[in-house]
């Protein structure tokens, strides 16, 4: 088999083998080495580059426990943990250029936890009937191009041969073009964490700091935080300032920025410096207001727009918040810094704004102070500022400068 670097062409030959293999003939035609790999629970292709028993022979229980199922169910979730032993073992020996997957449901499923596999930047796109809807589940925290084939993937027409071909050609552009160097790349890479209500502080934060350190900022959103504790775990982040930690209070109340219950873990298992604060804490987030829980009807809400209603955190709910993120931040063997602005948690907490209220506050504020281990290297900061006061972003920025020194 030619083992030289090339973009992987996958899917289910037995359904989709004139779609696979025109995509793979678009991009062969523009000079990209291509491997097609197939990944059929039934059925055997003589024209795939990698067979689907050779990826079946990659499950840790062998090929027969992949092919000789005969529940498809059963065999489409393991082909699917083939393909990513196969796509990790491959991409770690430099075979892999980038990857094209074409897919319905049980293709998706086999194909999108393989990309994952890949590094942030190599180029990863799927084509799936499932794009129209939530892609959260196979995206994940990678950068993964989605593309809607619009007809159903079950052979080649006119609308087809258009959408595949703009796939295939946007993969040839996405390899044949390497991206500009940045004059960024030598400074140490930090991780930001950021809301609309906590904008002003990463923003004063990110102009202190940028000239020394490359600023990656995150939307808190979920998928934002589940990226960022990503990429510390991938060794692309240097030091994280944690300004907007609303998704630990997010997964505690069921709220839709939930990034997991891994948020603030990669800090703790790295041991890389973490700097941050109790940003949109005061908050939890639902969509439009007819999506919300009935057993929160009668709580204090804004709406931000008509797709996002915000709710206002209560004492107890933050004094579980500030139990969870003290013992998070407990298991650090690195250096922490918690600053705790006592004026306020986002531009909705100020006197005058709809969440102000400082009781609710300090429930979070005294857990964490009973909470929270200090030591030589661990340090709880209570500072009389709003979180959006420049002062409080100087602070944070000249703890910061203190422990890259």
């Amino acid at each position: 088999m030619d083992r030289r670097p090339s973009l992987w062409v996958v899917g289910t030959f037995d359904t989709k083998a004139d779609e696979l293999l025109f995509l793979a003939t678009q991009i062969r035609q523009a000079g990209v080495p291509v491997m097609t790999v197939d990944i059929s629970t039934r059925g055997f292709h003589p024209h795939a580059d990698i067979t689907a028993s050779e990826v079946a022979g990659h499950h840790e229980h062998g090929q027969d426990h992949v092919l000789g199922s005969g529940d498809r169910g059963m065999a489409v979730t393991a082909m699917g943990q083939a393909l990513r032993r196969l796509v990790r073992a491959r991409q770690q020996e430099g075979e892999i250029l980038g990857m094209l997957g074409i897919g319905g449901s049980g293709g998706t499923s086999m194909i999108a936890p393989a990309m994952q596999e890949l590094p942030f930047g190599m180029p990863k796109l799927l084509i799936t009937t499932l794009a129209s809807g939530d892609t959260s589940s196979f995206v994940g925290s990678r950068d993964l191009c989605v593309v809607n084939p619009v007809t159903d993937l079950a052979g080649l027409n006119r609308l087809s041969r258009r959408i595949l071909a703009n796939a295939a050609h946007a993969m040839v552009g996405m390899l044949s073009r390497e991206a500009p160097a940045a004059p960024v790349d030598d400074k140490p890479a930090i991780g930001l964490s950021m809301f609309g209500v906590t904008t002003p502080c990463v923003q004063t934060l990110v102009g202190l700091l940028e000239g020394r350190y490359d600023c990656q900022v995150f939307h808190a959103n979920g998928a934002g935080g589940r990226t960022m504790e990503a990429l510390a775990r991938s060794h692309m982040l240097n030091a994280i300032i944690d300004i907007t930690t609303t998704e630990v209070g997010q997964h505690l109340a069921g709220g839709v920025c939930d990034a997991g219950p891994d948020r603030l873990d990669a800090a703790a298992e790295l041991g890389i410096p973490w700097v941050g604060s109790l940003g949109a804490l005061d908050m939890i987030n639902w969509g439009a207001p007819h999506t919300i829980p009935e057993q929160h009807r009668g709580r204090r809400f804004h709406v931000h727009n008509p797709q996002v209603t915000l709710m206002r955190s209560t004492g107890a709910e933050l004094e579980r918040v500030g139990q969870r993120i003290a013992r998070q931040l407990n298991r650090s063997p690195g250096v922490v810094h918690l600053f705790l602005p006592t004026k306020g948690l986002s531009a909705l907490d100020a006197p005058g704004q709809p969440f102000y209220d400082p009781e609710a506050n300090q429930a979070l504020f005294h857990a964490l102070e009973q909470t929270f281990e200090e030591t030589p290297d661990h340090c709880l900061h209570k500072v009389p500022l709003h979180i959006n006061d420049p002062e409080f972003a100087q602070q944070v920025a000249a703890t910061f400068r203190s422990v890259m020194r």
